[in-house]
């Protein structure tokens, strides 16, 4: 059994003795791969599917001059910008959590990703109480985009678009820091609704679900909502069935319950209880809708920062490893046990997992909570672990031109 005062910092033990947690060198060879059953989207060789993508839609929200201007400026071509005849195509995802820059180039049928930058800002840090965005955080916001600011002006992006989510859907000053970026970083910030942060969330990672195996469900657990999106791949093009947004993510949650990192055991197993019980009661209402729509085991596929941790420590990494990580199948009970393990420890302990860390380990139960819940109302026997999401899917989106699924799940009208 693992020991649950705290696991050793280079090689967690195997816990329960299922064997399922691999040694790190299984975890870079091919057994660490996607499963290759036939319920994800895996060749008979145990490879991932190349993801699906395209020029920009018409009509669709992008700022053309990412830090140079407005939407209808239009940034002078330079070699760099256009190489071999591959644009640079850019995408920001600013949470509630943490400051996300992906910049790409575009192929024929794939992008390639040049750069990339995440930095935990923790924007939404005591929104809960006081419904702003404190100072510090803005502080610490502002420097991870002048650092964004510099990549993209590198990287001779010609088109790009950035977001941000739920802090800034919820704070007063919300509009008043989206100024304040704009005037000191060039950045100009689309504040979007729950509704489009769950569609960029599929168009990123639906192509880790093949066609014709009904209803799957795809969540994305945030710093300060959680999305859970059911989509019907029957046809080969997906299609949103249903969604919902929830305002409990890692942050929000945490801070409803600070006692989940209480150095005393009991009084933190009651705030996980407690976690678990306000997640259930937000999930009720779409549970009751969607389970009509539902048959069987449901497929699952989860990404957000919580299960790529989980699947980290799943595969006994040293270091994240996005090669491995991304498209993993694991099983559900492994993740669910991991999930306890860490909520029985204090931060300090979680904080011995290399790919924790200080940074993730106050905040890491509370998406253990939400991972939990999920299985509790949909049970599944597996997880599709996703390290892509809402910053893909708008690289897919400024991409797309001939590629007809992307318009399509822009125009369902039931979401």
């Amino acid at each position: 059994m693992v020991d649950k005062t705290g696991p050793s910092p280079q090689r967690p033990k195997n816990a329960g003795g299922t064997g399922h947690y691999r040694s790190n060198r299984a975890a870079r060879s091919k057994s660490a791969k996607p499963s290759t059953q036939q319920n994800f989207a895996v060749n008979n060789h145990g490879q991932r599917k190349k993801p699906l993508n395209g020029p920009a839609v018409n009509g669709s929200s992008v700022n053309d001059a990412f830090v140079n201007g407005p939407a209808k400026a239009q940034p002078k071509k330079t070699p760099q910008s256009h190489v071999n005849g591959r644009k640079t195509y850019a995408a920001l995802d600013l949470g509630t959590n943490n400051c996300r820059l992906l910049i790409a180039k575009a192929g024929n049928a794939n992008f390639t990703v040049v750069d990339a930058f995440s930095k935990v800002v923790r924007l939404g840090e005591g929104i809960g109480q006081t419904g702003r965005i404190s100072d510090a955080a803005i502080e610490r916001t502002i420097d991870a985009l002048h650092i964004c600011a510099q990549k993209l002006k590198r990287r001779h992006v010609i088109l790009a678009r950035s977001v941000a989510t739920e802090a800034c859907r919820r704070a007063t000053n919300g509009p008043e820091f989206i100024e304040r970026v704009r005037r000191e970083t060039g950045i100009y910030l689309d504040i979007i609704s729950a509704e489009e942060e769950a569609r960029l969330a599929v168009m990123g990672c639906h192509v880790l679900l093949p066609p014709g195996q009904g209803p799957a469900l795809i969540f994305d657990i945030g710093g300060g909502s959680t999305e859970l999106v059911l989509v019907d791949t029957d046809k080969g093009i997906p299609r949103i069935l249903d969604w919902v947004s929830i305002p409990w993510g890692v942050v929000s949650l945490t801070e409803a319950q600070p006692n989940v990192s209480s150095d005393d055991a009991q009084i933190r197993a009651q705030a996980y209880e407690e976690m678990k019980k306000i997640v259930a009661q937000a999930f009720t209402g779409f549970a009751q809708k969607i389970n009509g729509l539902m048959a069987g085991d449901m497929r699952i596929l989860g990404t957000s920062g919580t299960i790529t941790t989980l699947a980290s420590i799943y595969l006994q990494l040293d270091h994240y490893d996005r090669s491995v990580v991304d498209g993993l199948v694991v099983p559900s009970k492994d993740m669910l046990e991991i999930s306890h393990i860490l909520a029985g420890q204090t931060p300090r302990q979680r904080a011995e997992y290399p790919c924790v860390g200080n940074e993730r380990s106050d905040l890491v139960v509370a998406g253990c909570a939400i991972l939990e819940e999920i299985l509790t109302l949909w049970p599944s026997d597996e997880i599709c672990v996703a390290d892509r999401g809402i910053r893909e899917g708008i690289l897919r989106l400024l991409m797309a031109s001939n590629n007809k699924m992307i318009p399509q799940i822009l125009s369902q009208k039931n979401i």
